[in-house]
């Protein structure tokens, strides 16, 4: 197998040769490597390659395979973004605070993907503590996109998303805090789901804002989220937020017709400021779905427009808590050329965080402090609360609302790192379904000057049925999935 062969390869696709012996498991790891050999100078997408480790894994595949006890991931390479727990290999959060923290554990879904015989090719870039839109925030390089290399990729999960995308492994896992899933996957042209909160454990996850935090599956197509849902959802003990309920099958809704389909556009969500390109690919993809017989109608969620103000008040708050561990003792980066303890944690943290970080530790510390809380913190949770009543008023009348899922494509390395809230503004359509722990799903609809447009589909709490039957049935009557960056 060559490393060209591999850029538009599905996981499922990938399984099927694995099945008919077309291909080992150690041949298709061998074509990733090589792939990431040749172009990751350009793309970056990697903090860490595990090649050894990987070897070892698709060789275990292969004789996993032989004996006929394969599941549909077994000897598929992937990718982890570099803030999930890996036993024995380095997770920084691109961070320079864990530049070199090895964990002694996996998190829940490292242990379910390679107890399924999973091959993991290695960590993805990301920014720092997963603060970011674009991956400009790593503290060790930006990820470029590998539909242009002097585009972002998005972010936080940048560098998973641009990885497959890039074909630098079949399918990765990322997290979503407020966007950080689904603005990427728009950005690069692929699949990227946020499930539910709680339908996916997040023990192991280095916490950002954990009332917020999902991980979720990034793939080139609907059934390969699909697939990969199957093995990391599911309740786990370990994690208190995790919800306990019979895990499904979640590609049994794939291919189910959509006819008779309430579908809500809110309004708020085509406003000024959205690129013309994006709207017009969007309202095309509405219609398509109106054409496979769904009932599209025009709605309004007026409270969700506050969700970007109540995002940067919740999550930087939490953020401040739990990034108060990292003070050179526990974890991580240490200074000790001091004789002063105070001074030595003043220092830790002055050198050990990078801006993005420090700029939200102080928003999240000024909110929850003294004076402050009820007029920001308290407020913020309050109109929460609204958020969340008005989505659930909106399923009470629809069984999906239909949004673009960033207000343009990709835009340039450096563009907008000076000003915070433009950055800020790309997760504006991205940032409600985390304010509401409701899934949603990116799936591409289009491209404007060379790069992708994504399609948002939010679906009720625990509805990630109906979530993947609308995608998977867009996805099909077009052919923007199939489309893949010339690098």
């Amino acid at each position: 197998m060559h490393a060209e062969d591999i850029q538009g390869l599905t996981a499922r696709k990938a399984a099927d040769l694995l099945a008919s012996r077309e291909a080992s498991s150690t041949e298709l790891t061998n074509a990733v490597l090589n792939r990431i050999s040749r172009i990751e100078e350009t793309t970056r997408t990697f903090v860490t390659v595990t090649k050894d480790m990987a070897m070892k894994q698709a060789d275990q595949a292969d004789a996993r395979i032989a004996a006929g006890n394969a599941h549909q991931l077994t000897g598929i390479p992937m990718q982890l973004k570099d803030n999930m727990c890996t036993r024995g290999i380095s997770t920084t959060c691109s961070s320079l605070m864990l530049k070199t923290y090895v964990p002694t554990y996996d998190a829940t879904v490292t242990k379910r993907l390679f107890d399924e015989g999973a091959v993991l090719i290695g960590k993805g870039n990301l920014d720092e503590f997963a603060m970011g839109s674009s991956t400009e925030n790593s503290a060790f390089f930006p990820t470029h996109n590998p539909w242009d290399s002097e585009r972002v990729p998005g972010g936080s999960s940048g560098g998973p998303a641009a990885a497959v995308a890039a074909g630098e492994c079949i399918y990765a896992l990322g997290s979503d805090t407020g966007g950080s899933i689904r603005q990427p996957a728009s950005f690069c042209g692929i699949v990227g789901l946020k499930p539910t909160y709680g339908v996916v454990s997040r023990y192991g996850l280095v916490a950002f804002a954990s009332s917020l935090d999902q991980i979720g599956p990034l793939t080139k197509d609907v059934t390969d989220a699909a697939i990969v849902l199957n093995t990391i959802a599911g309740h786990d003990p370990h994690d208190s937020t995790s919800i306990p309920f019979d895990v499904p099958d979640y590609t049994a809704a794939l291919g189910k017709e959509v006819k008779g389909l309430k579908i809500g556009i809110p309004k708020e969500y085509f406003v000024e400021g959205v690129q013309p390109e994006v709207r017009d690919a969007v309202n095309v993809a509405i219609s398509v779905l109106e054409n496979l017989g769904a009932n599209v109608s025009e709605t309004s969620l007026p409270t969700s427009s506050h969700a970007m103000a109540v995002y940067y008040i919740i999550a930087p708050s939490e953020a401040s808590t739990n990034l108060a561990r990292y003070d050179g003792v526990k974890y991580g980066y240490s200074v000790d050329d001091t004789s002063r303890m105070w001074d030595a944690l003043d220092k830790t943290r002055q050198d050990g965080f990078g801006p993005e970080v420090k700029r939200r530790i102080m928003l999240g510390t000024y909110a929850l402090s003294t004076g402050y809380y009820d007029a920001y913190y308290l407020k913020a949770q309050k109109v929460r609360t609204l958020i969340r009543r008005e989505f659930d008023q909106a399923f009470d009348k629809f069984d999906a609302i239909v949004t673009p899922t960033t207000p343009t494509v990709a835009f340039k390395l450096g563009e907008k790192t000076s000003d915070p809230v433009q950055m800020y503004l790309n997760d504006i359509f991205t940032q409600p379904a985390n304010i509401a722990g409701i899934p949603a799903i990116s799936v591409p609809c289009g491209i404007a000057d060379g790069l992708p447009i994504g399609l948002q589909i939010m679906t009720n709490h625990m509805a990630e049925d109906t979530l993947l039957q609308l995608a998977y049935a867009y996805e099909q009557a077009t052919e923007w999935h199939l489309e893949h960056p010339q690098i």
